[in-house]
């Protein structure tokens, strides 16, 4: 069993930056991918980033590739989302996700999920 709790969503300007939070518990967190996803109103769950907790070996999707950062603390359990250069179109509820198979980029493949964090990007 893994929780995990996201925070850090706001209102951010176009060119901003802002650093999203996931904080997980769990007793074997080591052996799971930790995941971004997204989802704007009206549209489907999409994938945004992941990494793992050993390597900490990432895998990003190509529309926030060169923009966002994923990483982790293993000292605090905690995964970050750094946000650089957001645009209206990186607007969405941002879920942090724990998946058992390796950098998974497939929502179906994570089996625990926070409760989102609202991201507006917007002058």
């Amino acid at each position: 069993q893994v929780q995990v709790v996201e925070s850090g969503g706001g209102l951010v300007q176009p060119g901003g930056s802002l650093r999203l939070s996931c904080a997980a518990s769990g007793r074997t967190l080591s052996s799971y991918t930790m995941g971004w996803f997204r989802q704007a109103p009206g549209k489907e769950r999409k994938f945004v980033a992941a990494i793992t907790w050993g390597a900490g070996r990432t895998v990003y999707a190509d529309s926030v590739k060169g923009r966002f950062t994923i990483s982790r603390d293993n000292t605090k359990n905690t995964v970050y989302l750094q946000m650089n250069s957001p645009e209206p179109e990186d607007t969405a509820v941002y879920y942090c996700a724990a998946a058992k198979e390796y950098l998974s980029v497939r929502s179906v493949a994570y089996d625990y999920w926070g409760q989102g964090t609202q991201v507006t990007v917007s002058s």
